[in-house]
């Protein structure tokens, strides 16, 4: 897709909001229920009326060339679970020029606050964020305060999230996925720390698909602008259709 920044970030986040499903999983481990699927359940996210798909590299030149959808958004930054204390060290495998080339629309990268090399994430943030720029590029900002060296705040009720979310927007992201907090006070509280759009990541696959509308609605109440939900969506019997209950709460029937 052609355009400008502001066109770009339409397409993504029609009106400031925004139904996104990550499957950039089997990069990090594998097997994974729904990815040894993919033609099949990106079809079917597509045909729900997913905003955007969020994957890595080679399954966007792949998904894009197959499908010539223009909504893919691809993730750069890349960990396995085989890498023992790095296995949460995300190091960037594709530049934002790149991206562009095998027919992303926008890209993503991530940071794990509290790592051991979470100086390393940020640089490479940084550069992401420098390259989409030049291009007109809209950026992603995954962002998870999970690591051994967190600092929990004693004022902050959020757990290390609004700093997340506050991390993507000064690097210069147009759009953060963080956590859910666990209620609706706690996440008001990480919305009114940026002024970008901030969508909720899914979490595990676990639980009811009802239980996880309910944690949307919440986020969209205490002014969340969206989802940005894997497993539970991909590894779904039928994708389309939570992909179809998600946008009834995002963008409204």
């Amino acid at each position: 897709m052609s355009g400008s920044l502001p066109e770009r970030l339409e397409r993504l986040l029609p009106n400031g909001r925004g139904v996104w499903i990550p499957m950039d999983h089997g990069l990090s481990g594998y097997p994974e229920d729904g990815l040894d699927r993919m033609d099949s359940v990106i079809d079917s996210i597509i045909s729900g009326g997913a905003d955007a798909i969020v994957c890595q590299k080679g399954v966007v030149s792949h998904q894009s060339t197959r499908t010539g959808w223009d909504g893919f958004v691809c993730h750069v930054s890349a960990s396995t679970a085989h890498g023992g204390k790095n296995s949460q060290f995300k190091v960037k495998v594709a530049s934002a020029s790149e991206a562009l080339s095998r027919g992303a629309v926008g890209v993503s990268g991530q940071i794990n606050l509290g790592d051991e090399n979470e100086p390393e994430m940020i640089q490479d943030m940084g550069e992401l964020t420098t390259e989409a720029e030049e291009f007109g590029i809209p950026v992603l900002g995954m962002v998870y305060p999970r690591g051994p060296n967190l600092v929990a705040l004693p004022n902050d009720i959020t757990g290390g999230v609004a700093h997340a979310a506050r991390i993507a927007y000064e690097m210069g992201c147009h759009v953060v996925k963080v956590p859910w907090t666990g209620n609706a006070e706690s996440f008001r509280k990480v919305c009114s720390a940026v002024p970008i759009p901030v969508l909720i990541a899914g979490g595990p696959k676990g639980g009811s698909f009802t239980e996880t509308l309910e944690v949307v609605r919440y986020a969209m109440s205490a002014g969340g602008a969206g989802v940005c939900m894997g497993r539970q969506v991909f590894g779904a019997e039928d994708p389309a259709a939570c992909v179809r209950a998600l946008r009834d709460i995002v963008h409204g029937a």
